[in-house]
This record gives C-alpha cells, sequence and structure tokens, in this order.
C-alpha cells in the first residue's frame, strides 16, 4: 500500500515538475536575446530574462550575433538502420543565421535533449536524411544562414521535450526550447 502511494506522489511530482519547467509563460512569448542590460537586441527580438525556456518556433538571439530557431518537432519512426534504434524519433528544423561581425564556426555547435527529465540521444537516420551536423567544418559567414535537421528518440507516447543549445563549448550562455514531441 505504502509503495503503491509513494509512486502516485514521485509520478504527480514529476509531472508538476515538467509543467512548471516547461509551461512557465514569459512575459515575451516566442523571443528572447542576451547580452548587456539595455543592449539593444535587434530588430524584431524582444528581451527575456535569462532562464526561461522557449517555445519551438521562436528566435533567440546571442550577444555574439548568432540567431538560431528551431522549428516544432516532427514526429517519425526510425527506419531499420537508424542509430539508436528507438520506437519514435522528433526531428527538429534548425535556422542559425550570423547577424554578429566575426565568422561563427559551425563544428562549436552544441545541442542536447532531455525527455521528461532523461537525456536521449540524436537519431542518425541516413535512410531518412537523419545525418545530424554534415557541415561541421563549415564557417557561417556575418550575413549567411545555415539551415540543419536534428533529430533525438523519445518515448512511443509524446512526452515533453527540451534542446539546450550552446553556440560553443566555451560559450557561458544556452539557450533552451520546451514543448511536447
Amino acid at each position: 500500500m505504502a509503495l503503491a502511494r509513494t509512486r502516485k506522489i514521485m509520478f504527480t511530482a514529476g509531472l508538476l515538475g515538467l509543467a512548471v519547467a516547461c509551461g512557465v509563460p514569459s512575459a515575451h512569448d516566442g523571443t528572447a536575446a542576451l547580452g548587456v542590460a539595455g543592449s539593444p537586441a535587434g530588430a524584431g527580438t524582444s528581451v527575456s530574462p535569462a532562464g526561461h525556456d522557449l517555445k519551438f518556433g521562436a528566435d533567440h538571439r546571442f550577444a555574439s550575433g548568432l540567431t538560431i530557431s528551431v522549428g516544432s518537432p516532427q514526429s517519425f519512426r526510425p527506419s531499420p538502420s537508424a542509430y539508436p534504434q528507438s520506437p519514435r524519433g522528433a526531428a527538429f528544423d534548425v535556422q542559425l543565421t550570423n547577424d554578429g561581425s566575426t565568422t561563427y564556426k559551425l563544428s562549436g555547435l552544441n545541442v542536447t535533449a532531455t525527455s521528461s527529465g532523461a537525456a536521449v540521444k540524436q537519431v542518425v537516420d541516413t535512410t531518412q536524411g537523419f545525418t545530424g551536423i554534415t557541415d561541421a567544418g563549415k564557417d557561417v559567414m556575418p550575413g549567411r544562414s545555415v539551415h540543419i535537421t536534428l533529430a533525438f528518440a523519445v518515448p512511443r507516447e509524446q512526452t515533453q521535450l527540451r534542446l539546450q543549445i550552446r553556440p560553443s563549448a566555451t560559450e557561458a550562455v544556452a539557450v533552451t526550447y520546451c514543448g511536447p514531441a
């Protein structure tokens, strides 16, 4: 009896934690910019306090001028040749635009994902075109953009997925996108 009640309490606490982590509304829904307080974020963007997750589809502009947009997840069934094998995958279109004054090295891009708080692996499924960052050695010149598609292994049932994107391993600031997948 006590074990069943403990499980129910833990499950409810987990769901509540997800609702709080992914469902915190922002005063500026959809767009965020980080940098020096009071610095302009650029045309069409607004400042959101650090620590707030963005919804998929929103733009985020880093202080360096790099703007990232992550589209809504598209569910797919990985092919038999996919790695790792998973009952379902979630694919994301990621657009990076370098509005800064220096060249951005795509090899520095770091993307991690969690599903309901647990880390999930990136899916490589060449049959369906999910190959990860194939142009990792590519430099993105100022004023240029690059489009990549990333896929992650997710459970069969719908889940709350969080993507954390850091422009480079040494970058102190990361942006987190959160939503159902």
